[in-house]
């Protein structure tokens, strides 16, 4: 496994990072270990969760994931970079869920609680709470940066023009800064190629993406003319309409099948492929990968491993998905 610079910082992570939203749900707890070992064995020491997890739960479920990473990370917990994120609903209160320092503050602990560690690496906020002036979220993340309790702060699925904006406050207010942001990006979904990665290249802001392989569906294994399988993303409690709305297309398939004879052309998993393609671009830090066994890790560490695509192969790909653009449904 390589490693890569984490934006503008001297932390330097590997060129993957585990996707936990699995782990809890689709996984019991010895799957879900298993599959912590896999990532680990394969060279993977960066791991992404968030309070919110497992995908597709209830609130009694809510925290389970953490609380499961931490059960693992036991005594190695310096040996791995460890990321998670806040906003989402956590309790009955309106307090419980947003940008306010209230509820950003009480998230932290229950954080660091769950995952039985003294500091989280990456602390992120999940989604754009409109409700909550800016500055009292930057302010909040200053104080979790000052206080020890995390080492970097970083934003998931922000427009390009609210990451411009916390950049500017916190330089003005002389708060810490945003190192990372966290959009979805794959072959399926290019939006964020028009202001947000240019943005994060300019800024030198980490990129960290999720959904590289569109829930599943750039591995080529779903049908069309079946309904999504059981157990899979697309059937995931109310996780699974989302990424319903988001893929299970007509125009989708098409583009899936277009891309599956080139994969063949070329020797490599449809897996593979999307995944070099995503690497390819050099904004991207380290994608976010997700897996329900152990096996299905093995794809996107051979994406690692051989690197981006040849300038040639990458340009026939994304010809045939420019003109393709998913729902744009937040995560």
């Amino acid at each position: 496994m390589k490693y890569t610079r984490f934006g503008r910082t001297g932390l330097h992570v590997s060129t993957l990072c585990l996707g936990t939203m699995t782990l809890g749900l689709q996984c019991d707890e010895v799957q879900s270990h298993a599959i912590l070992d896999a990532a680990a064995d394969g060279g993977i020491d960066f791991l992404d969760t968030a309070d919110v997890y497992p995908l597709g739960g209830t609130q009694d479920t809510k925290g389970r994931t953490e609380t499961i990473i931490g059960d693992w990370l036991s005594r190695k917990r310096h040996d791995f970079v460890l990321a998670t994120k806040c906003v989402g609903e956590m309790g009955p209160k309106p307090w419980d869920k947003g940008m306010s320092r209230k509820h950003i503050l009480d998230a932290v602990d229950g954080s660091l609680r769950r995952l039985k560690t003294d500091y989280i690496d990456l602390y992120q906020l999940h989604s754009y709470d409109p409700a909550t002036p800016l500055d009292e979220a930057l302010e909040a993340l200053d104080t979790i940066i000052r206080s020890g309790k995390a080492r970097y702060i970083g934003v998931s699925n922000w427009p390009a023009y609210k990451i411009a904006r916390a950049l500017g406050r916190a330089e003005a207010r002389s708060l810490s800064r945003i190192d990372s942001v966290q959009p979805r990006y794959n072959l399926l979904f290019r939006s964020f190629e028009r202001d947000t990665l240019p943005l994060c290249a300019e800024e030198q802001i980490a990129v960290i993406p999720y959904n590289p392989l569109a829930g599943g569906l750039l591995t080529g294994k779903h049908n069309r003319a079946a309904p999504p399988p059981e157990g899979t993303r697309f059937k995931l409690g109310s996780a699974g309409s989302r990424y319903q709305d988001r893929y299970w297309q007509e125009q989708a398939f098409d583009a899936v099948e277009a891309l599956r004879s080139v994969a063949k052309e070329a020797g490599l998993s449809m897996s593979t492929m999307a995944m070099r393609w995503v690497l390819s671009n050099p904004a991207i830090t380290s994608p976010i990968i997700g897996a329900s066994r152990p096996d299905q890790l093995a794809d996107s560490l051979a994406a690692a491993e051989q690197g981006p695509l040849s300038s040639d192969l990458k340009i026939r790909l994304d010809e045939i998905t420019h003109s393709w653009r998913a729902v744009d449904v937040e995560r």
